[in-house]
């Protein structure tokens, strides 16, 4: 693939520096991992060694054996190697050998093997590099592809964004729309929920989970209380359980719920949560309707605008930006962005008949600015053509 997602500069200039740290690299899956080592080692500077431990068995020696084939190849070419180890997060007790390998390699002389590690899993990663990896590492986390990627990559139009989402392994088979869903829900998302969430946690009801995981999809967008989706969950005992397999879903790309925006952060705990898919190929591809019945129906085509709006800005999401939403009595705000002590009000508004809750929410909190996304001023198809940073 020739397109370069910005990660691959940043990352190619940390590679070409002295100072070896280790590259840990997580995200979601099929967001284009794996392409960008492939397009790292395309460069002429090093041999570039690529191996993954999905589905890997043995114990910790398996890592041992490709690091030293690693320093042999080095030998043998006289090149710098860089060793690229995709799912890291399957092999037990992983980051202890990382961290002696990578200790002892700075004390002796000789070539010397630059490690890039890989994961699906953020939670997993995380917990395996704060364990043993302290002083040692840069992480990336790579996030679902924007809608900015996607045109420069495929040519698609802000309306193909919102129905056919931010899966650039799905791009080619969009002009079959009933063979593209069939590709998500097989190949992407039946992957991830087997593998990264049920294989890699202790799902004490794994159907429970799937149905949480299908129900809130399809609500992206919107607010439910988990006391009204208990009520559509017959598996379900308590709220404390759809929290914990939320927070799963999210860790692997899925779906998560946005808290409700608030002074008082226990209020925003304490909030019914507003259900977001992190790609909108999720809820297209669960919806039984197809691209033209959808975006003839103002309503539905709302909801799915929204929830593209909200996939873009969790794409975006970072520790110094926030995202919420709001309501009170009948009024609410779609999105409510935190960034540098600063806070601005967003509203979509897609049909005129939708009350917008933008002047309440003005007069309680008086945030630094307030939009409201309709034809007459910034658009939707504006707004995913930038970063949510912009607007402040």
């Amino acid at each position: 693939m020739e397109f370069k997602r910005p990660i691959y500069y940043a990352i190619l200039e940390r590679l070409r520096t002295e100072n070896r740290l280790i590259q840990v690299i997580s995200g979601p899956r099929q967001i284009g991992k794996t392409t960008l080592v492939k397009q790292l080692f395309e460069e002429s500077f090093w041999k570039g060694i690529y191996v993954v431990a999905d589905g890997i068995s043995q114990d910790t020696s398996w890592l041992e054996n490709q690091y030293q084939q690693a320093i042999l190849a080095s030998k043998q070419q006289d090149l710098p190697v860089i060793l690229a180890i995709d799912e890291i997060q399957k092999v037990p007790n992983w980051s202890g050998v990382i961290k002696r390998l990578f200790d002892e390699q700075s004390f002796a002389n000789g070539p010397k093997v630059q490690l890039i590690l890989l994961g699906s899993s953020n939670w997993l990663m995380q917990r395996g590099i704060s364990e043993s990896l302290a002083g040692r590492f840069e992480q990336w986390k790579m996030t679902h592809w924007t809608y900015t990627e996607l045109k420069e990559a495929f040519e698609i139009s802000p309306e193909e964004y919102v129905y056919f989402g931010a899966y650039p392994g799905a791009m080619a088979l969009k002009g079959d729309v009933e063979r593209w869903k069939s590709y998500v829900v097989q190949s992407l998302i039946e992957t991830v929920i087997t593998k990264d969430v049920l294989l890699m946690h202790a799902i004490e009801k794994p159907v429970l989970m799937r149905r949480l995981f299908e129900l809130g999809s399809l609500y992206s967008g919107k607010i439910l209380s988990y006391t009204k989706i208990m009520g559509q969950l017959q598996e379900a005992k308590n709220t404390t359980t759809l929290a914990h397999y939320l927070d799963l879903l999210e860790e692997a790309g899925m779906l998560l719920g946005l808290q409700k925006y608030a002074v008082d952060a226990a209020r925003k705990r304490s909030s019914s949560p507003k259900w977001q898919v992190m790609n909108n190929a999720i809820l297209s591809s669960l919806e039984s309707r197809g691209f033209d019945e959808i975006s003839a129906n103002k309503k539905v085509w709302g909801q799915f605008v929204e929830s593209a709006i909200g996939a873009h800005l969790i794409a975006h999401k970072g520790s110094d930006l926030k995202i919420f939403y709001w309501n009170e009595s009948n009024a609410e705000v779609d999105f409510v962005l935190q960034y540098k002590e600063k806070t601005i009000g967003l509203e979509v508004k897609i049909s005129s008949d939708k009350i917008t809750g933008l002047a309440k929410f003005q007069k309680q909190f008086n945030p630094y600015k307030v939009y409201q996304l309709d034809e007459k001023g910034l658009s939707w198809q504006q707004l995913i053509s930038f970063d949510p940073r912009d607007l402040f």
